[in-house]
């Protein structure tokens, strides 16, 4: 199947120049987010993760079935203010200013083999900040699995030397 024919391009969003990959067309399709879940979860399983982490929001589209399939639990990272307990705190470099980002300190127990999923991996800000999460609760990062990439962005550079997996390239 062609995940990529299922994904929209809408031009010059959210600003001019820019063409934002809207995967609301893929998830809305039953064959085509259960073959995407699917092929995810396949090329993920060796990677035996107890503990797969999504970020805010469109990562836990993937994270949480994907957790499901693995057999395996989900942990929420969050914008600031939104989780109740005791949470480690990394700050990011977005194209203009810093953002930040939350897991509770209890989330991952010291030692568990943790895969990170978002939608997307474009300059890699937000997959680092997580990585250096888990790294703060003593996981250990087993790999990083993305719905897509943006190579020309090359936001592989800024990750751990862990395993990447994306399924589609842009």
């Amino acid at each position: 199947m062609d995940i990529k024919a299922l994904i929209r391009d809408i031009p010059d969003f959210p600003q001019p120049g820019i063409i934002f990959r809207d995967i609301t067309t893929l998830l809305r399709d039953p064959q085509g987010l259960k073959y995407t879940l699917d092929l995810l979860s396949e090329q993920c399983a060796p990677l035996r993760p107890d503990y797969i982490v999504g970020m805010e929001s469109r990562g836990f589209i993937f994270a949480t079935p994907l957790a499901y399939q693995l057999n395996a639990g989900f942990v929420p990272v969050r914008k600031p203010g939104k989780l109740p307990a005791a949470a480690y705190s990394q700050e990011y470099a977005l194209e203009y200013g810093t953002d930040r980002l939350e897991l509770h300190k209890d989330a991952i127990p010291a030692g568990s083999r943790v895969l990170i999923t978002d939608d997307v991996i474009a300059t890699g800000g937000t997959a680092a900040a997580t990585a250096k999460l888990i790294q703060q609760t003593g996981g250990e990062l087993v790999g990083f699995a993305f719905l897509s990439e943006l190579t020309f962005l090359k936001g592989r550079q800024a990750l751990p030397d862990v395993p990447v997996i994306s399924l589609i390239e842009y």
